[in-house]
């Protein structure tokens, strides 16, 4: 089951860019809770406990208990907004969850044992990673923080597709549920290394076959008489 995270939030009532700009100064964040059968909820968030809080790979995938001015209730993060170049985070979405209703949510991809693994210890062996999360679908309870790939047995050649994926009980991948093997896609591949090897130089060609035709000798008069 996966950890409880939890964040404090308190209700706000103004709104509008100039109520924003007047949050972020005073150190904190605007945000909006919407969802779960009710009424969207503007709040607000205390900008350095968030901001560590972001740190985590949780925050972006887990299920999170956010007490607004007391009352808790469970959501998700479904959009951050980050200021071009400072560290500072401008605007959250998060979305309620039901305990009884199944939702779709992106879950991180752990990837263990690749350097152990045969394609791992081979020179010469570039192992990608094409995906490094993936949807899943599952009721709030049993939605994981990660999905965990062992590549221990990884070889050169291999191709790991989303449906080799051991998912936790009650958790499946909707993209599969479509059927066939497009949406069967890659998560990692080993392969060679591709070496791109320069052709030596050809032998030069015979010199007379460089000179360009302005240049090459005219034959002399003698020699023109001679061959009429």
């Amino acid at each position: 089951m996966a950890t409880n995270h939890n964040l404090t939030a308190t209700g706000r009532k103004d709104e509008g860019k100039g109520a924003s700009r007047r949050l972020r100064r005073s150190g904190h964040v605007p945000a909006i809770v919407y969802g779960g059968h009710q009424d969207p909820m503007s709040i607000q968030i205390e900008h350095n406990h968030l901001w560590i809080a972001s740190q985590n790979e949780w925050f972006y995938s887990a299920i999170v208990d956010l007490a607004v001015d007391g009352q808790v209730q469970k959501v998700l993060l479904r959009d951050m907004q980050r200021h071009p170049f400072k560290q500072q985070i401008l605007h959250l979405d998060f979305l309620r969850v039901s305990e009884n209703e199944a939702l779709r949510a992106k879950v991180p991809l752990h990837f263990v044992n690749q350097e152990t693994s045969p394609a791992g210890k081979s020179a010469g062996v570039v192992v990608t990673h094409e995906l490094n999360e993936v949807e899943v679908s599952c009721l709030p309870k049993d939605l994981p923080e990660f999905l965990e790939i062992d590549l221990a047995d990884l070889v050169v050649g291999d191709i790991v597709h989303l449906s080799q994926i051991k998912l936790p009980k009650g958790v499946t991948i909707p993209a599969l549920a479509h059927g066939g093997k497009e949406h069967d896609l890659a998560i990692v591949i080993a392969r060679h290394a591709r070496v791109e090897v320069e052709e030596e130089s050809e032998a030069a060609p015979e010199a007379s076959a460089d000179v360009p035709a302005a240049k090459v000798a005219k034959p002399e008069a003698g020699d023109a008489a001679k061959k009429k």
